[in-house]
């Protein structure tokens, strides 16, 4: 005789979202309900909203995480009037590559950026503390994959002191490193040329501030754009610095942009150190003066990881296997250098 089992019923419970507010609601269910979809699809279970009043089921565990990540996206909807998908997207993102402890610190972190385009707050642990040594040291560095938010981040920091005017002009350059493409078959003269390279510097800047004010700053210079070439010999007092790209640096040419830094100056370094254009076997100034500068006093030094990625979730796994793979590469590197070295021992021993 055989015996079925039925498969268990999903367990539920309900939130109770305080206070009840319509717009607020609206705001956190999303167009057509879409927010509460992405998470369905996300976590793996079904939400039913009836007033303030949400029904989860599925799993004890996805249960719990949704109940958390709902209450935290309705304490959102007070300071931002729309929840977009991107945001859903994020804290998604921070649930799944975060702990819960770490997580529950994220959203209401007390560092927040004002600009035009809205509040700006860091989105993991590791964005907490690039803020806060951006706002503690003069000089840092923000090491690590594509899409962590360094560049973004250090653009904010400028803005915001630009407009507390604690600086006197932004300041945004890159090494002029093709990735490719050589500067000579570009069309245009020299500030033509350069202008593809600091095109995420220029997004960023129209985000925060507008077209026509950035614009506006460009024209007045309180913003200028230059490529590392451009710094030998200046001085550059009450400014805020940003280095964009720094891996494609030499060591000679990151020295060089270090020592321009004068009073009342912050300067902030940022590089991915796995996309490198520099020629083949050129050293580069960034890991060169992560090793240089280590331990030094009023230096910050923020590393992400691929978990850090806040793009798209692919851009993150995308990011971990290339890791993956160039671990692989190294160790067996290393394990053919180690058989070789044994080899060549032996044969002298045998001769």
């Amino acid at each position: 005789m055989s015996t079925t089992t039925e498969p268990s019923k999903p367990e539920s419970t309900t939130l109770t979202l305080e206070p009840s507010d319509t717009a607020r609601l609206s705001s956190l269910c999303g167009p057509m309900n879409g927010n509460l979809q992405q998470i369905e699809r996300h976590l793996g279970v079904k939400i039913h909203q009836r007033g303030n009043h949400l029904t989860v089921s599925g799993s004890p565990k996805s249960i719990e995480t949704s109940v958390e990540i709902l209450t935290k996206l309705y304490a959102e909807t007070e300071l931002q009037p729309s929840l977009s998908p991107d945001l859903i997207h994020l804290y998604l993102s921070e649930i799944q590559s975060s702990s819960k402890e770490s997580f529950t610190h994220i959203p209401g972190s007390d560092i927040q950026i004002k600009t035009r385009g809205g509040l700006i707050r860091p989105r993991g642990d590791n964005q907490a503390t690039y803020l806060k040594k951006m706002r503690d040291y003069d000089i840092n560095f923000g090491i690590g994959p594509a899409g962590t938010g360094k560049t973004y981040l250090a653009v904010a920091c400028a803005v915001d002191a630009l407009q507390k005017d604690e600086v006197k002009r932004i300041l945004l350059v890159r090494p002029a490193v093709e990735a490719g493409e050589k500067l000579g078959f570009l069309p245009g003269d020299l500030a033509e040329k350069i202008n593809p390279y600091l095109r995420p510097l220029y997004d960023a800047l129209y985000e925060m501030l507008g077209f026509e004010q950035v614009n506006k700053l460009l024209e007045k210079q309180v913003i200028e754009v230059a490529p590392l070439a451009y710094m030998r010999g200046r001085t550059l007092n009450h400014s805020f610095i940003i280095l964009d790209e720094s891996q494609n640096t030499t060591p000679e040419q990151m020295k060089m942009f270090l020592t321009r830094i004068g009073f009342g100056s912050k300067a902030v370094i940022t590089g991915d150190p796995s996309q490198t254009d520099l020629p083949s076997g050129a050293p580069s100034g960034l890991h060169h003066s992560t090793e240089v500068l280590e331990g030094i006093k009023g230096i910050g030094f923020t590393i992400f990881k691929a978990k850090d990625v806040v793009r798209h979730s692919l851009v993150q796994r995308i990011v971990e296997a290339y890791d993956a793979r160039d671990k692989s590469q190294a160790k067996a590197k290393a394990k053919a250098k180690a058989s070789k070295a044994q080899d060549n021992k032996s044969s002298k021993k045998n001769a």
